[in-house]
């Protein structure tokens, strides 16, 4: 019987998904890898990649939640392999507040404890844990295992995990958590491949995609990082507007009218390098644009961005290397290019040959500053994890 793990990204309309099979611990590449997106209508069923090439598939569904959509992918997993047998699912959760600072096997007090950190993840933690709760309905009894996004984050310090604000409003919760943590895990675990001794060093990570943030790290562990409360803090990315003066807030609550929905949206979704370029928060079409308004909001991200990585510098009293990652930071070698011109009086040298070939190593031999692009793999970190906590299983 041919066993094997199901890892799952849950979004508001999208089921991203991988299986890896269980005879060893997981490796690079899974067994297949797709998603379903148009979740709620007419979507597709795609998988993206496959050991067997005939297992590619890309075809128009309809499901109306991520339980048949859930259900979708399993029907479908049975008919590829009537022997599969799953041992456990993984789960990508955004918010695992301050109780949880690595992986769990889901039980439902830790699930009631979840959902009550929703509100700090609007947009993602509903999703995250309603696929967790189809699936056991699909599957009673399969081990589920939550993965966070903001327990690499753990180790920050009180004076980086702190807001300056009343200490009873800090024992209620509100502190900086930080968000992206299975992509820095990933970064971290791979950084001695790509720096040998000094991957233990001063690093600043740039996790640049729709949604994007940095992280400081020092001996491959967690000092600083852009995202706090929420998602929403730190660098301009895609549609959401990063750190904001909260006096704005103010202004559009008393002066504007708006409500607590609308100041929603626009933050979240109006935001951004949509709402400044007026065109798309995709850095893609921004580039390919000779619109001057996509020109002003990539100047913007690129300078935000950079003022962000000097100020994770100071937070490390110093930086030995930068890496990118993610979408834009391992695609776009235009943004990549303008972030470090920005950085050239730490003494940076981009090598402009490198960065447009994509590294993986993109300054300069001399470069006092390494800079590096290394791509993430999340969900290879949630299969790991899902070995390691529901049994080192082998074919049965």
């Amino acid at each position: 019987m041919d066993v094997a793990f199901l890892i799952l990204n849950a979004g508001s309309s999208s089921l991203k998904f991988a299986v890896y099979r269980a005879s060893a611990a997981p490796t690079t590449q899974p067994a297949y890898r797709g998603s379903i997106d148009g979740v709620g209508g007419r979507g597709r069923f795609q998988v993206l990649h496959a050991t067997d090439t005939d297992g590619l598939i890309d075809r128009e569904v309809a499901t109306t939640n991520h339980e048949q959509a859930l259900q979708l992918l399993l029907d479908w997993l049975k008919t590829r392999h009537a022997g599969l047998e799953l041992r456990a699912a993984g789960h990508r959760v955004v918010h695992g507040g301050a109780d949880y600072s690595c992986p769990v096997i889901v039980e439902n007090q830790i699930l009631a404890t979840l959902e009550r950190l929703i509100p700090l993840s609007p947009l993602h933690q509903p999703h995250n844990l309603g696929a967790i709760r189809a699936l056991a309905r699909l599957r009673p009894g399969l081990p589920q295992v939550a993965c966070f996004d903001t327990a690499f984050h753990h180790t920050l310090s009180p004076p980086a995990r702190s807001f300056a604000l009343p200490r009873d409003l800090a024992e209620m919760g509100i502190r900086r958590y930080g968000f992206h943590g299975l992509s820095y895990e990933y970064i971290a675990g791979v950084l001695p491949d790509y720096l040998g001794i000094a991957s233990e060093g001063r690093i600043v990570v740039a996790h640049l995609g729709f949604g994007a943030s940095l992280c400081a790290m020092l001996q491959r562990r967690s000092v600083e990082t852009s995202m706090s409360f929420t998602p929403l803090d730190g660098i301009p990315m895609g549609s959401r507007c990063g750190a904001l003066d909260p006096g704005v807030l103010l202004y559009l609550l008393r002066e504007k009218g708006m409500s607590q929905e609308q100041l929603s949206e626009l933050l979240h979704h109006r935001s951004g390098l949509l709402g400044v370029s007026g065109i798309s928060g995709d850095v893609r079409e921004l580039l390919a644009s000779d619109h001057p308004d996509a020109t002003q909001a990539l100047e913007l991200f690129a300078f935000r961005t950079s003022q962000a990585i000097a100020s994770h510098a100071v937070a490390l009293d110093g930086i030995d290397a930068l890496v990118f990652t993610a979408g834009i930071g391992e695609h776009a070698a235009p943004v990549r290019a303008a972030i470090c011109r920005r950085l050239a009086w730490l003494g940076l040298s981009l090598d402009g040959e490198a960065n447009r070939r994509h590294g993986p190593r993109i300054s300069q031999t001399e470069s006092p500053i390494s800079v590096w692009v290394i791509p993430t793999n999340e969900e290879l970190v949630i299969a790991r994890h899902t070995w390691a906590l529901t049994g080192h299983a082998g074919n049965s």
